[in-house]
């Protein structure tokens, strides 16, 4: 068991993946300065029912700093990875002004049965479909870059889906790395034809009207 500075916020970071944030609160700052004079980590989860206080048994993702940008008035942006997922088993006593929170670690289950090597590289060509038409809508150029390992390549991959979060929370807690390949094969296909035909009528927007007989 390991105690982390607790981020509650209503998101989900899917190990190995990348987020931004911006930093504002005055606690939080002070997290972030702590953090970033240790081993640059917090754990971000959801925040609770009743309450900011995310409850025990909620499930998140330890965050690593990856780059922080101070801003003039005090407040920071920063980009997080996805470390781990973990479980919050209790919130620690603490004299800080945020929340101090006693986590375990949440594993994958040992599996019988794995995903196909052409399964895998299936969801590898739908991924780096979907990141490549969506950097075209967003006029970004970047090659994708994806783990080799599947368990990780379905959390990167669901990363870059937007869907609510009520269906993110419950995949970040899936433990089975087939189930996670087999709901992703389900639901790619048609993300991907839909995100590749709004970047082809996103490439041809600057040319409307260009080039016809006057």
């Amino acid at each position: 068991m390991t105690s982390y500075p607790l981020f509650p916020l209503p998101v989900v970071l899917y190990p190995g993946a990348l987020m931004p944030l911006r930093i504002f609160e005055p606690r939080y700052r002070l997290m972030l300065a702590d953090a970033a004079q240790g081993d640059h980590r917090f754990a971000l989860l959801p925040t609770g029912t009743d309450s900011e206080a995310p409850e025990a048994g909620a499930i998140g993702t330890v965050a690593r700093i990856r780059a922080i940008q101070p801003l003039t008035d005090g407040r920071s942006n920063i980009v997080v990875s996805g470390d781990r997922r973990i479980t919050l088993s209790a919130l620690v006593p603490s004299a800080k002004p945020y929340l101090i929170g006693a986590v375990d670690d949440l594993a994958d289950l040992a599996e019988t049965l794995v995903p196909s090597p052409a399964d895998v590289a299936a969801l590898r060509d739908h991924g780096e479909r979907l990141a490549r038409a969506l950097d075209q809508i967003a006029d970004v150029e970047r090659d994708p870059e994806f783990a080799d390992d599947p368990a990780t390549l379905s959390f990167q991959i669901a990363a870059l889906m937007e869907w609510d979060i009520a269906e993110q929370r419950p995949f970040l807690a899936l433990r089975s790395v087939l189930a996670r390949v087999t709901r992703l094969q389900h639901l790619l296909p048609a993300l991907v034809a839909g995100a590749e035909a709004r970047a082809a009528v996103h490439r041809r927007a600057p040319t409307n009207g260009k080039g016809l007989p006057h």
